[in-house]
């Protein structure tokens, strides 16, 4: 079981009643008249009774997880706001302690699901909770259901996420006697891209929002792909295979490793990492997996330099040095098992041929990224891209926003977050954007979770603490309903398949621009050998 689903489920036991609707009244729910949607389906469901699929990235047996979750009145709606729009939406509501707020819960990848775990942890909490697919049905990294539907690529880029959020405001009210006190949302990725969309586009749709990973500059990061994929394939010669992943992994941490004043297998901050690849380009005659070929140095390169425009313009920042190897790793994202069949050579290649050219048969290597790039935002980026850094609508209505990511993301790299909240603070300003917006680099941690570093904060990866220093959805709740801003966060590594064992790791996450030191002795696992230290001018 994950780390959220993990914490969900412990708290459970702890929730504390304060409305206690009957079955009757979530039954009644199916007769309520929605515009533009209608209720499928208003059924009361028993504690531990709820069957399921499967974990929707893992596929892992929930089965155990939904046993232990409270009985709640699950709604069904689809939502038709044009004429080619069919959005499920699923809203989950305790039948007893209700915490009076509302979750709205973000996709992955493509979206074409809806995530029943992350629903299920937020009712465990005490939250009524939302959970869209966007429109259409398909595996996250499937796009195959944009090549002709236009309408559905913008239910996809934010109406899906906004019809959800009314919908479900619309019904809560009505099985509770009150509307929510508050209203938060939470995602990451594809998910991260939604919540700044929400924020940028439907300010007053929520309080709060927490946005990790953000793939928010769509058509850049997608444009990215496919360049990456044609570096990895430019000749037979170029790909890196699995094995070399771990040269490329050993050789970084030996060039970068102490810079931080500590060797612990994390970069922290990887930026003032200058590894060349050429450092370890094999020897005439060398073919062994301890080395890389000088055409695979050449796509390193290119990994590491992220795109420039025909006139030298940065499109989108490259990938960091730093833990390449991994589960979740270069393996998966960046390089594959094989020649383009990495995860972001799917997402890449399916962006392209099905929403911006609209060819099932398009190829990548007819790829370029000047002409590429002003197809893709002449025909998505009004829908898909959520760069828009006049975040004013959102703060004057008193929302909080607290982004967060991990330096060594090998999906979307995390210069594009950091490029994203500076330019944030040149449109409003340090001291207005310091009033509502937060962000939190995570060292060593990868895709949202996992990598060598810290990555159990509240966030994707739950926590079960309640103090605010330790878990980042209160932090959030107590800037949003106390006014009291969040500072430095404590994150957690725990043993892998033990999301409720005892830390191995601990790290302050600082406020950017601030990162976290070691003090020159102590624990070098412990986060109270650590400070948040400001950049050096």
């Amino acid at each position: 079981m994950s780390g959220a689903l993990a914490v969900a489920a412990q708290a459970v036991a702890s929730v504390q009643t304060a409305v206690q609707p009957s079955a009757d009244s979530c039954e009644r729910l199916a007769k309520l008249e929605l515009p533009n949607a209608k209720i499928t389906m208003a059924k009361a469901v028993p504690a531990g009774t709820f069957e399921g699929p499967p974990q929707l990235f893992t596929g892992a047996d929930l089965s155990a997880f939904y046993k232990m979750l409270p009985g709640f009145c699950r709604v069904v709606a689809h939502a038709t706001p044009t004429a080619e729009s069919d959005i499920p939406i699923e809203v989950w509501m305790p039948l007893a302690g209700w915490n009076g707020k509302l979750e709205g819960l973000g996709n992955g990848g493509f979206a074409g699901a809806i995530g029943y775990d992350g629903l299920g942890a937020a009712i465990a909490r005490g939250y009524a909770a939302t959970a869209t697919d966007t429109g259409h049905s398909g595996s996250p990294a499937d796009a195959s259901w944009a090549l002709g539907h236009p309408e559905k690529v913008v239910d996809f880029g934010h109406r899906g996420i906004h019809e959800m959020t009314r919908i479900a405001k619309f019904i809560v009210p009505q099985f509770y006697g009150s509307a929510p006190k508050r209203s938060y949302f939470d995602g990451c990725s594809d998910g991260g891209r939604e919540a700044l969309m929400e924020a940028q586009r439907y300010p007053e749709d929520y309080d709060g929002i927490i946005a990790g990973a953000p793939a928010n500059y769509w058509t850049g990061l997608l444009s990215l792909a496919v360049v990456d994929t044609q570096a990895l394939t430019a000749t037979p010669a170029s790909f890196i295979q699995p094995a070399k992943i771990p040269v490329i992994a050993t050789a970084v941490l030996a060039a970068c490793d102490k810079l931080d004043g500590v060797a612990d297998g994390i970069l922290n901050d990887p930026r003032q990492c200058h590894f060349d690849p050429a450092s370890i380009e094999c020897k005439a005659g060398d073919s062994s997996d301890k080395c890389l070929t000088t055409a695979q140095v050449t796509a390193l390169k290119r990994i590491y330099a992220g795109i420039d425009d025909s006139r030298g313009h940065p499109v989108f920042p490259g990938y960091l040095p730093g833990a390449e190897e991994g589960r979740s790793g270069w393996g998966l994202w960046i390089t594959g098992p094989a020649p383009a069949r990495s995860a972001m050579a799917f997402f890449g290649i399916g962006y392209y041929s099905n929403m911006v050219y609209e060819k099932s048969d398009w190829t990548y290597k007819s790829f370029t990224l000047d002409s590429g790039m002003r197809a893709a935002k002449e025909k998505t980026a009004v829908a898909l891209d959520a760069v828009n850094p006049d975040l004013s609508a959102f703060r004057n209505h008193g929302g909080k926003l607290i982004l967060y990511h991990g330096w060594d993301d090998p999906a979307i790299p995390a210069l594009n977050t950091v490029n994203y909240y500076q330019s944030v603070i040149a449109k409003m300003g340090r001291a207005d954007t310091d009033s509502f917006a937060r962000l939190y680099m995570i060292p060593g941690m990868q895709h949202c979770g996992g990598g060598p570093g810290p990555d159990s904060f509240g966030a994707f990866v739950g926590s079960l603490s309640n103090d605010p220093q330790r878990n980042v959805v209160i932090a959030l709740e107590n800037w949003v309903e106390k006014g009291t801003a969040p500072g430095t966060i404590i994150a957690a590594k725990r043993p892998e398949g033990h999301p409720l064992g005892n830390p191995t790791m601990t790290r302050p996450l600082c406020p950017y621009p601030q990162s976290a030191m070691y003090k020159g002795s102590g624990d070098v696992n412990s986060a109270d050998s650590f400070e948040c230290t400001s950049p050096k001018k």
